[in-house]
């Protein structure tokens, strides 16, 4: 094995980040538009991609085997070898007959693998930096993150869009779209083949299944049995609730004809607004959120980020209502409740992490995010006939009033005041 561990984390640090970012937009953004845009039902549509949340919900569950089996190096490069390959395969089957069933056992292996790749490349990290250069870049690893999603959610939708116009073929232009991403993700695969150092506590190690199996089963029961823990799963599953509603059905309702009630945007202006203004007011938001509770604590912002969270929801009232034309008012809609809930968020991940302190904080961590893609995947499932149901204006009403389960939750946790301040 060749001695790389020198490489400086500038080679590798963005393009892992980048890599990580991508797949988990294709199956949670990019799917939901182009299932849309191939003529599936709302319904239809939140619930299948719901259940593509799944892999990240269980991932604590087989997060052991990345550690038993070979290294974190080569769970990375495979899992984005997978992930490239899963690509390629929802672009060849959306030309088939079965084209939804075929294009969603690819998305699913996209899923698993991508949730596979998520533990992997995070503890190569941890692994290939030593702790001051892993809070060194931990904002480069982040921002790149979210130029990932800028890519995905902005730049591949609007590819797919200009693709539509040109091909006058929708089939083809998203087929095409995602044999190019696949070409992509497979470049990453190939370069972080030859440019990953190779650190030497990154190996191989000889370590009995059953312990690895005893070592989960106490760090499971030790979950459980901290001090507050259902009122902390309650604010886990549904602080997000009414966003969780309202991410599975924001793109369908800008894609709607505006004669069905939704604001008829072609498939490039929604990229553009949902991808690009909307992935900037969420980035801003989330660093004013992570710089306030910097200084005051999590104690003293919850509310303000609760009141973000939740009340900014009213645009998409408007939007239904009015239906406006301007380009304009809609991008700055999307912006201040994108924004609002960027900065609404920093209390949900901070919490994860104030209630994950103590021994095994790693493994707890991971089981509190599985508990957070949880309360995204049941909530999503209902969106699309909910919807269906009632109209777009009303489900929107609907999401707003649901906010009071947002406050619920949040009214019942309790937080130490020092959390969160500089020492």
């Amino acid at each position: 094995m060749r001695n790389t561990s020198h490489r400086s984390p500038w080679a590798w640090v963005p393009s892992l980040y980048f890599a990580e970012g991508i797949p988990y937009v294709v199956v949670m953004s990019i799917a939901t538009v182009m299932y849309k845009r191939l003529g599936l039902t709302n319904t239809e549509i939140a619930l299948y991609t719901s259940w593509l949340y799944l892999p990240w919900v269980i991932k604590p569950f087989w997060s052991p085997l990345v550690d038993l089996i070979s290294t974190k190096r080569w769970w990375v490069v495979a899992m984005q070898l997978l992930v490239g390959a899963s690509l390629g395969g929802v672009a060849f089957t959306l030309h088939l007959p079965a084209a939804v069933q075929g294009s969603l056992a690819f998305f699913w292996l996209m899923a698993f693998s991508s949730a596979t790749h998520d533990i992997a490349a995070d503890g190569y990290y941890m692994l290939a930096l030593d702790s001051h250069k892993q809070s060194l870049y931990v904002g480069i690893r982040s921002t790149f993150y979210r130029l990932a999603t800028i890519a995905g959610q902005g730049i591949l939708i609007m590819v797919a869009g200009v693709l539509e116009v040109y091909t006058k073929k929708v089939t083809y232009a998203w087929s095409l779209t995602l044999y190019l991403t696949a070409g992509l993700f497979l470049a990453l695969c190939l370069y972080h083949q030859f440019i990953l150092p190779c650190p030497a506590a990154d190996n191989r190690r000889k370590v009995e299944p059953r312990h690895i199996v005893r070592q989960f089963a106490d760090t499971f029961v030790s979950f459980f049995r901290k001090p507050g823990i259902w009122t902390a799963v309650l604010f886990m599953l549904f602080y997000r609730f009414p966003e969780a509603l309202l991410t599975k059905i924001c793109p369908l309702f800008m894609l709607e004809a505006k004669s069905t009630g939704g604001l008829g945007l072609s498939t490039s202006e929604l990229g553009f607004v949902q991808g690009t203004v909307g992935v900037i007011g969420l980035t801003i938001g989330g660093i004013v959120g992570g710089i306030a509770a910097a200084r005051g604590g999590l104690r003293r912002w919850l509310w303000p980020m609760v009141w973000s969270i939740s009340l900014p929801n009213v645009v998409y009232i408007y939007l239904s209502y009015f239906q406006p034309d301007n380009f304009f008012i809609i991008n700055a809609c999307v912006f201040v409740e994108q924004f609002g809930y960027g900065f609404g968020f920093t209390a949900y991940m901070l919490y994860l992490i104030y209630f994950s302190r103590g021994s095994n904080q790693t493994a707890h961590y991971a089981l509190c995010t599985a508990f957070m893609a949880a309360g995204m995947m049941f909530p999503g499932m209902i969106a699309g006939w909910l919807q269906e149901q009632i109209g777009y204006l009303n489900f929107f009403n609907l999401v707003l009033v649901l906010c009071l389960m947002t406050v619920g939750v949040a009214k019942l946790i309790k937080i130490d005041p020092k959390f969160g301040i500089k020492e």
